[in-house]
C-alpha cells in the first residue's frame, strides 16, 4: 500500500475529487494548508499599497491505495489538478506498512475499501 499526498490549488479540489471518485477511490482526507514553494508567495495591491503574502493557501489531499493502482491515482491527480501555471502543486508517494479499520479490526488492503 502507498499513501498519496497531493498539495494542490483549492480551486482544483472538486475536479480532483470527481476524477478520483470516477476511478473508484472514495476514501480521502482533505485539509486546508498554507505554504510556499518556488513562487515565494503572492503580491497583492490594496488601496494603492502593495503587500506580499509569504504563504499561499493550498489544499492537501491524502489517500491510501493498493500498490497496484497508485501510479494511475498519481496520474489522475496530476491531470485533474493541472493548470499549467506556477503553483499547481506537488504529489508525494509514501510507503504504508499496514492499515487497520478501527470498527472491525480488519487489516491490509481489505481495510481500505
Amino acid at each position: 500500500m502507498v499513501k498519496v499526498e497531493a498539495i494542490i490549488r483549492h480551486t482544483r479540489l472538486e475536479e480532483v475529487k470527481d476524477a478520483l471518485d470516477a476511478m473508484g477511490v472514495h476514501g480521502m482526507t482533505v485539509t486546508a494548508v498554507r505554504g510556499a514553494g518556488r513562487q515565494r508567495g503572492q503580491t497583492h495591491r490594496y488601496r494603492g499599497a502593495e503587500y506580499t503574502l509569504a504563504l499561499v493557501d493550498k489544499v492537501k489531499l491524502e489517500t491510501v491505495v493498493p500498490d497496484s493502482v497508485y501510479e494511475t491515482v498519481v496520474e489522475t491527480i496530476q491531470r485533474a489538478a493541472f493548470t499549467g501555471e506556477i503553483g499547481d502543486g506537488k504529489i508525494f508517494v509514501l510507503p504504508v506498512l499496514d492499515v487497520m479499520r478501527v470498527r472491525t479490526g480488519e487489516k491490509g488492503d481489505g481495510a481500505l475499501s
